[in-house]
């Protein structure tokens, strides 16, 4: 199969990035003063449990299947057997998830109460199954997978607009928003013929799948428990109000952080097919890069966002969600302990065959969510549930680190932090001033104008004074940018 260019992919992963951002900061202006934090924490605490179901349905296929996937994408024959083994197991645990969602939502008060909500909210489960996204991203098909999301999003956000108006739509919000994430899956499904066979093979070995599919699913476990935990204690703890504000936050970190591991995303099958051709030269220099490129983006992602958050909840939502302020500023940070993680544990571990060690840490950072969730949510609600995350993903980066730390060490020593420091310092400090700007009446437009003026001035002054320093990543993007202008010219 012709290889895909990491840049085209990274270009791909990076628009269809931007659209999972534009996609809430077009709907949710709109929605959550409609809605209010109740209805937003409603749609906010069924996805949740619905992630847990889609969890099991999924059984680690979706990390596991791009290794696999990619390891045979240059043998058809190999390719479909091992796509339709996976799928199969994918359809039997999705069937097996639904009876007992069903069971549940006869049973538990917080589901039963809102029965049509969590049905709707819940076809995520199949839209998961059939969607094989790891299929495409096994085979680096970025392109036919950003088509398409944008696509849904693009229905989903027109639909929102003509059909949300009442606090009472919330449950229209919710299946509107799962469209949004997962109606793309209807496309790749009849797709899928492009390449492979759907006439089944038969003769399926399904046990070669299985240890690895059971480690997968346990780290996928762990991820889910400690990313859906705080949300799901809230819900049980507190009031759905809590949960509108602590998922306002989450959801702004979200898009954050799809942004800084987009290029992680996009370099796990690249980084599975040179171990598996003993490229090891050519894997750690892209694992070099993907770390050097967490740092460059996500630290002043995270001190913007942290200087300015009352600005982006204002704008985004209403002075209704003022709770979402702090939690947000706390759970900021975790953009770069995300960003490592995903590389450490997805670019270094997973393609070297090491995921037991990926499970571990998340393990650490599940027991170490909850305890902290435990003790903190019944006091400080929203804020406890931020802390709580914060600390989740520390100690998931400190396990990731420990096992990796001869090959990390060498790495991370490449990356000019001095210059980094600088920059974010520099950024910060002029543009902190616009956080008392009265330029309009309306908070909202006022938060807007604040957002877009101290925006600019702080990521202009990052990459002034990253070039100035000569700041070697940022050279290469400014003379590849110079190059394809130069060619675009000559053309």
């Amino acid at each position: 199969m012709e290889q895909k260019s990491v840049k085209k992919n990274f270009l791909m992963n990076t628009l269809l990035t931007m659209s999972a951002f534009i996609f809430p900061l077009i709907t949710y202006p709109y929605v959550s003063p409609i809605l209010s934090p109740s209805g937003m924490g409603s749609v906010s605490f069924a996805t949740s449990i619905a992630t847990y179901f889609t969890m099991f349905a999924q059984l680690g296929i979706p990390t596991y299947g791009i290794r696999a996937c990619a390891l045979a994408r240059d043998d058809k024959k190999a390719l479909t057997k091992t796509v339709q083994e996976l799928l199969i197991i994918n359809i039997v645990m999705m069937i097996l998830s639904y009876i007992v969602f069903f069971i549940l939502l006869f049973t538990v008060p917080q589901m039963k109460d809102e029965k049509t909500l969590f049905i709707v909210v819940g076809s995520m489960v199949w839209l998961n199954c059939i969607g094989m996204n790891w299929m495409y991203q096994g085979l680096e098909e970025y392109t036919f997978i950003t088509v398409w999301s944008v696509v849904c999003k693009t229905i989903s956000v027109v639909a929102m607009l003509l059909l949300v108006h009442a606090k009472s739509d919330y449950i229209i919000y919710g299946g509107l928003s799962i469209f949004a994430s997962y109606g793309s899956s209807l496309a790749n499904f009849f797709y899928a013929h492009k390449f492979i066979d759907l006439k089944p093979v038969g003769h399926y070995h399904f046990r070669k799948h299985l240890r690895h599919v059971g480690i997968f699913f346990a780290m996928s476990c762990a991820t889910t428990i400690y990313t859906n935990l705080d949300i799901v204690m809230l819900g049980f703890m507190k009031t759905n109000v809590d949960v509108g504000y602590y998922q306002m936050a989450v959801k702004i970190k979200n898009i954050l952080v799809s942004l800084v591991t987009s290029l992680g995303t996009v370099m796990l099958p690249r980084a599975s097919y040179y171990i598996g051709q003993g490229d090891m030269k050519r894997f750690r220099a892209i694992a070099q890069d993907a770390l050097h490129f967490v740092w460059l983006v996500a630290v002043p992602l995270a001190v913007y966002t942290v200087l300015f958050a009352s600005q982006g909840i204002y704008f985004i939502s209403s002075a209704e969600f003022t709770g979402s302020i702090l939690p947000m500023q706390i759970v900021m940070p975790t953009l770069i302990f995300i960003g490592l993680t995903n590389i450490i544990g997805m670019q270094i571990l997973v393609p070297t065959g090491n995921e037991m060690y990926v499970l571990y840490s998340e393990i650490a950072g599940a027991a170490v969510d909850f305890v902290i969730n435990l003790l903190l949510i019944p006091h400080l609600a929203s804020a406890g549930a931020a802390i709580g995350t914060l600390a989740a993903e520390a100690v998931v980066l400190g396990v990731q680190y420990h096992y990796t730390k001869p090959m990390i060490r060498k790495l991370l020593k490449r990356i000019p932090y001095g210059k980094l420091l600088t920059a974010n310092a520099a950024a910060a400090i002029l543009s902190v001033f616009c956080r008392h700007l009265e330029l309009v009446s309306s908070l909202r437009w006022n938060s807007f104008l604040i957002l877009a003026i101290s925006c600019i001035l702080f990521f202009v002054v990052y990459l002034a004074v990253l070039l100035l320093l000569k700041e070697p990543l940022v050279l290469t993007f400014q003379k590849q940018v110079h190059q394809w202008l130069m060619r675009r010219k000559e053309a």
